[in-house]
C-alpha cells in the first residue's frame, strides 16, 4: 500500500478553483520510472510529487506522461506540506517561504522552457477558447484584465495527449509570463485559481498560492482509480 496526500493549490479566493496534487510522501514505496508514470497516469492529477528525502526536500515529479525537471504548484504544495525552507526537484535549488496564507517558491525562468505564451486581445477571448484549443506543445492563454493593476486572466493547455486537457492553474506557465513582462502579476486562471508573481532582481521569480488539504494520507493500492 502506497500512503498518498491530496492537496488543492492555488485555490481562489473563498475556496473556488485550485489545482490538485498528489504527494507521495515516502518515495521509497515507488521506486523507479516506469512505476511513478504508471501511478502518476492512474491518479490522473496535473502532477504527481514523490518526495525521496523529507528532510532534505528532494523530490521527484510527474505528470501523467512524463517526469518534469520542475513545475509550480507541485513544489509550492509540497513546500507547504512539508514546512520546507527549499525543495530539491531535478532543476535545482528552489526556496520556499511562508507569507500568511500563501506559500511561495522562487525559480528561474529558464527552467520552465517549453511552455509558449499567447496573449489574446480580452478575458471573454480567452473564456472562449475551446478545450484543447487545435496545436500542439503548451500554450498558456493570457489577457488582461487590468494592465495598469497587473491582473491577468489566463488558461494553460498542456496539449500532451496525455488526459490533461486543461490545467487548471500551472505555476511554471505563470514563472514564463512574468519573465516575459518584467513585472509583479495576478493571475486568474481556470474556473477561479489565483496565482501571485513577482519578479527579482537576480532575474529569478518568486511565484506564490494558497494550499489545502482535499484528502489526508490514505492508502492506495493497484487497481484503485483514485486516492482517497
Amino acid at each position: 500500500m502506497i500512503d498518498i496526500e491530496v492537496l488543492v493549490v492555488f485555490g481562489g479566493p473563498g475556496g473556488q478553483g485550485g489545482n490538485t496534487l498528489a504527494v507521495v510522501r515516502d518515495g521509497a514505496t515507488v521506486p523507479g520510472e516506469r512505476a511513478r508514470r504508471e501511478l502518476a497516469a492512474a491518479l490522473g492529477h496535473s502532477e504527481t510529487v514523490f518526495v525521496d528525502d523529507a528532510r532534505r526536500g528532494v523530490v521527484d515529479i510527474w505528470t501523467p506522461s512524463a517526469r518534469l525537471p520542475f513545475a509550480g504548484h507541485p513544489l509550492i504544495g509540497v513546500g507547504r506540506l512539508l514546512d520546507a525552507r527549499v525543495l530539491h526537484p531535478p532543476a535545482g535549488a528552489v526556496p520556499v517561504r511562508r507569507d500568511g496564507e500563501f506559500t511561495w517558491v522562487r525559480a528561474d525562468p529558464a527552467w520552465a522552457a517549453g511552455r509558449r505564451t499567447r496573449r489574446y486581445t480580452s478575458p471573454a477571448a480567452v473564456d472562449a477558447l475551446p478545450t484543447p484549443p487545435g496545436g500542439e506543445g503548451w500554450l498558456y492563454a493570457w489577457a488582461w484584465e487590468d494592465e495598469a493593476a497587473g491582473r491577468v486572466r489566463a488558461r494553460g493547455f498542456p496539449r500532451r495527449g496525455d488526459g490533461i486537457d486543461e490545467d487548471e492553474a500551472t505555476g511554471a506557465a505563470a514563472l514564463v509570463l512574468t519573465g516575459e513582462l518584467g513585472r509583479a502579476l495576478d493571475i486568474r486562471q481556470g474556473r477561479g485559481s489565483r496565482i501571485r508573481t513577482r519578479p527579482l532582481a537576480d532575474g529569478t521569480v518568486e511565484i506564490g498560492g494558497r494550499v489545502s488539504v482535499l484528502r489526508g494520507r490514505g492508502p492506495w493500492a493497484e487497481g484503485t482509480p483514485t486516492a482517497p
